[in-house]
């Protein structure tokens, strides 16, 4: 690898096809895999076992991964078979008719340890079922999909403070930014392989809304919650930024934005990824801060504030190239090469595979859980095959 990594894209491109096959993907197939159905994610960085408790946050998301590597990379069996596991598991005991939703959390056979407690599992949900209709050409993943948007769409139309949204409650009174940025891609992608406008509309009026009131002109930042008027939330709570979901939520906009053609909106996007890079980065002990108080208190009203999360790392690599992609200006580059030097100086196990996921402020292994007691199989292996996706259009390469 060059000094920097980004002087040869070529050279990036191998170093991260084989992160994501020689060192990340091998820790799941070797640790994960349940015999029973779906994967194991309750598991230690050493693969060790803490329990077999499978929370559909976390299935759903696998699907995505697996689906999408039996699709883009060669469409090797063993990606469809773990693919297959998670969706036959998850569809089979995961919904919930009363409610008219996915739970959140079952038991190694099945059995409901937690109901409907988050609506994030429904949006989690979409984008697995929607990848994993799309890798097999299947009608029934796809009706799924549909059925748990329509249900998605009814329990989105009640106010923000009444929509179960487990781990970050939404506060009375406010609307929140991380329900918006999950379901305007997931709709939207839904709607683009349905063919059905419904879905792109609703995912668009999602769109607006992040760009027209969680953004802030006078701030120049994405807020995490507003009041239900769109003016801002009080303080505390109203001045949460959380750069990782701003910086992950501008590459999802760059994706509708992009299947629009619009242009400027792409620009927008762009410019506010670099905003909250440089919000979030921390000048004294490097890496990403995983939330901020937009008025300068030091104790943000999120929990671990200070901490240094793997995906707002891995987000962010990604982030940028793709904001490199559309703008090929340097500043995407120099974000990029920092971002990728902290993020493999500090995540990779190397003893085991895949990456340690919590840091503390200056850089050592937390142990405590910040969201979900799991070890996700989500934001890294994504964000390598979207990055590999960049470089292979940067270098005019296939995808193999």
């Amino acid at each position: 690898m060059p000094n920097r990594p980004s002087e040869d894209f070529g050279q990036l491109r191998q170093s991260l096809h084989e992160h994501l096959f020689e060192f990340v993907m091998p820790f799941w197939l070797r640790h994960a895999i349940d015999g029973d159905g779906g994967i194991n994610t309750c598991i230690r960085d050493d693969g060790t076992l803490v329990n077999r408790d499978k929370y559909l946050w976390s299935q759903w998301r696998a699907l995505w991964v697996f689906s999408r590597l039996y699709d883009a990379f060669g469409r090797e069996e063993k990606w469809l078979d773990v693919a297959r596991s998670i969706y036959e598991f998850s569809s089979r005991f995961g919904w919930d008719d009363e409610v008219g939703g996915w739970r959140l959390r079952l038991s190694h056979d099945g059995k409901v340890l937690d109901g409907c407690e988050t609506i994030y599992t429904d949006g989690f949900a979409l984008f697995g079922l929607t990848e994993y209709a799309r890798a097999t050409g299947q009608d029934a993943p796809a009706a799924l999909a549909r059925k748990t948007a329509e249900s998605a769409l009814r329990r989105l139309a009640a106010p923000d403070d009444q929509i179960p949204a487990w781990p970050y409650p939404n506060p009375p009174g406010s609307k929140v930014h991380g329900i918006r940025m999950v379901f305007s891609l997931a709709l939207w992608q839904l709607g683009r392989l349905l063919n059905e406008q419904r879905y792109c509309d609703a995912a668009m009026a999602m769109s607006e809304e992040i760009f027209n009131h969680f953004y802030r002109p006078d701030r120049d930042l994405i807020l995490e919650r507003i009041s239900t008027d769109n003016s801002e939330y009080p303080p505390p709570l109203g001045t949460t930024v959380l750069p990782g979901h701003v910086i992950e939520d501008m590459w999802f906009q760059i994706h509708i934005a992009r299947d629009m053609g619009d242009e400027k909106r792409i620009a927008e996007a762009c410019r506010l990824i670099r905003r909250h890079v440089e919000l979030g980065w921390d000048s004294q002990y490097g890496g990403i801060t995983l939330a901020l108080d937009a008025d300068g208190r030091p104790d943000a009203a999120w929990k671990s504030h200070s901490a240094k999360m793997w995906w707002v790392h891995a987000e962010a690599m990604y982030a940028l190239l793709l904001a490199y992609e559309h703008t090929r200006e340097n500043w995407c580059l120099d974000w990029f090469d920092k971002v990728h030097e902290y993020s493999f100086s500090h995540y990779p196990v190397a003893e085991h595979g895949e990456w340690r996921q919590n840091l503390d402020r200056r850089g050592r292994p937390l142990a405590e859980v910040v969201a979900l007691p799991v070890k996700d199989p989500f934001h890294l292996p994504r964000a390598l095959i979207y990055c590999l996706d960049v470089l292979d259009r940067l270098t005019k390469k296939p995808n193999v």
